[in-house]
């Protein structure tokens, strides 16, 4: 009788865990990108001829003949938030909210891009020599710049509410409090500006910007743990 051949077992392949000094690179990266944005931002709201925070988005500062510094901005830090968007998922596998946080922060990041290859229109003054109030008709780049500040608002927010939600079950309270104290005033102040709420655009860039230190913040928090 002829003796029966065992097959051999197969073979596994451990996956690799990640280098902490990759995800400590992906976060210095998430850490830094989107306070990039708000000091180059802010820097142009305090210098440009014309411009006033409570009267135009910080978007407007695209137009005009200084607009390329905004649209670099745009770009330049929606691309440093969707690579460290990769650190923040090294971060926060395996935990509550680590799969969509990360996913939020990146889609974020795509908008920030968006925004800046979409300018909206000039308007109410800004550039200098512009007429007082909105255009008459608002031209398809406008309407995508539009759309593409409310994804990476309505990301932002979502963001910050899963953290809360991680910070949470972490048991790390004033974590998630602060999580949610930071998308809320970017949702409070997106809807104030959409309601044409007075100094609405200020509002919503203390939202915006709130809302971007404080990813940036966990970001920080994750790297200096590593």
């Amino acid at each position: 009788m002829a003796a029966t051949q065992t097959a051999p077992a197969p073979t596994v392949t451990p996956t690799a865990a990640p280098s902490p000094a990759t995800t400590r690179s992906l976060l210095t990266v998430a850490v830094v990108a989107q306070p990039l944005w708000a000091l180059v931002a802010l820097a142009q709201a305090a210098t440009r001829d014309g411009y006033d925070i409570t009267r135009h988005p910080l978007s407007a500062l695209a137009n005009g003949s200084l607009g390329w510094i905004q649209i670099t901005n745009f770009v330049l830090a929606g691309v440093l938030t969707v690579i460290g968007a990769g650190g923040l998922r090294r971060a926060l596998r395996g935990t509550p909210g680590g799969t969509w946080a990360p996913r939020l922060v990146r889609i974020s990041g795509i908008g920030m891009i968006a925004a800046g290859v979409f300018v909206m229109d000039p308007a109410d003054g800004f550039p200098v020599g512009t007429p007082d109030g909105m255009p008459a008709a608002l031209s398809w780049q406008s309407y995508a710049h539009f759309a593409a500040g409310s994804v990476t608002f309505t990301a932002l927010i979502a963001a910050c509410y899963v953290l809360g939600r991680h910070f949470s079950r972490a048991g790390l309270r004033r974590h998630a409090v602060g999580s949610r104290v930071a998308g809320t005033a970017l949702l409070l102040g997106n809807g104030w500006a959409m309601g044409g709420g007075t100094a609405g655009t200020l509002t919503l860039a203390v939202g915006v910007i709130t809302a971007m230190v404080w990813i940036s913040s966990v970001a920080a928090r994750y790297r200096k743990a590593l």
